[in-house]
């Protein structure tokens, strides 16, 4: 059913799941609504059985929860979904701030998954009629639905910080590797400076044999710019390619924060002047080198001009 079919007398109705409730209470207070209950069964074999605890009959309900690992997060959000759907209600909207197994876009090798299409399936089926998420690891990804994908941008957060930083026009923006030099081209644009590359290669899964930087960065301030900081080998390779290259400062900006094995060790001995990151995935532990900003407020936002039936897009132009 389309939003736009929806009675005068419809309702938002938040829900937050496990990983992302800290999240989803933030964006209950900018929207000034509470989070609705929902209890979380576990039998003792480890299967989930989340229960609502109110009525959601013909009311739009937004789920907040991130797909990171375990994949339990990915599961409680169907099982929501779909008892969500099996209560009647009239539109669901998954809300998934970091939308995982993204890096599995696309047939790279003989018989692997293409995982993110394959969620998007499970997704629709649990009973998602719109999905919300945060800068997706491959935009393409928007295609593999058959329902609404509502893609926001994290520029939004991180424009203004960068605003606040630099105060002498002497930054300049970086790709750690080719693959994301769009998304630091934009930022370079918006601020009218230069940007540069960091080629890398590898010889293995998370882990960078080599690095080159393509461009002049002598006596420069540089933000290096990416979506996902997973291990921080590479932005941790980047930042002494760039200092060796004669930059002033390296920092760096991130979407989401999975930050998975030795990588808050990294972070913590390397050259980075700062890692500075969203709340789309909570930390696992506090880090001197690490600030984080709030999404809360844009995706309170987004939810209510969903809900209004309103431009989303006006959001980032």
């Amino acid at each position: 059913m389309h939003p736009k079919q929806a009675t005068m007398s419809a309702q938002i109705m938040l829900f937050g799941g496990r990983t992302s409730k800290k999240l989803a209470e933030e964006i209950a207070q900018h929207y000034d609504l509470p989070l609705i209950n929902v209890q979380i069964q576990q039998f003792s074999d480890g299967e989930i059985q989340p229960v609502i605890q109110d009525s959601v009959r013909g009311e739009y309900v937004f789920f907040i929860q991130s797909t990171n690992t375990p994949s339990d997060n990915l599961m409680e959000l169907m099982l929501l979904m779909d008892a969500a759907r099996r209560a009647s209600a009239q539109y669901i909207t998954a809300v998934i701030p970091y939308f995982g197994y993204a890096r599995q876009d696309r047939k790279d090798k003989p018989r692997v998954p293409i995982a993110a299409k394959l969620i998007a399936n499970l997704l629709t089926v649990a009973g998602a009629n719109r999905v919300m998420t945060m800068d997706l690891h491959a935009p393409q990804i928007q295609g593999f639905f058959d329902i609404p994908v509502d893609h926001l941008d994290s520029s939004a957060v991180f424009i203004p910080y960068i605003r606040e930083m630099d105060d002498t026009n002497n930054i300049l923006f970086a790709s750690p590797d080719v693959g994301g030099t769009k998304r630091a081209r934009s930022f370079a644009k918006y601020f009218k400076t230069d940007m540069v590359i960091c080629d890398k290669y590898r010889e293995k899964a998370n882990e960078v044999a080599g690095m080159t930087v393509i461009g002049d960065v002598d006596g420069r301030d540089v933000v290096l710019v990416d979506d996902i900081v997973d291990t921080a080998g590479t932005l941790c390779n980047a930042a002494e390619a760039l200092l060796n290259k004669g930059a002033k400062s390296v920092r760096a900006i991130c979407t989401h924060p999975v930050l998975s094995g030795a990588a808050y060790e990294r972070i913590e001995k390397s050259l980075l002047t700062e890692l500075v990151v969203c709340n789309t995935l909570p930390l696992k532990q506090a880090s001197k080198k690490i600030r984080v900003l709030s999404v809360a407020p844009l995706f309170a936002t987004a939810i209510k001009r969903t809900f209004e039936h309103r431009s989303i897009s006006s959001l980032f132009h």
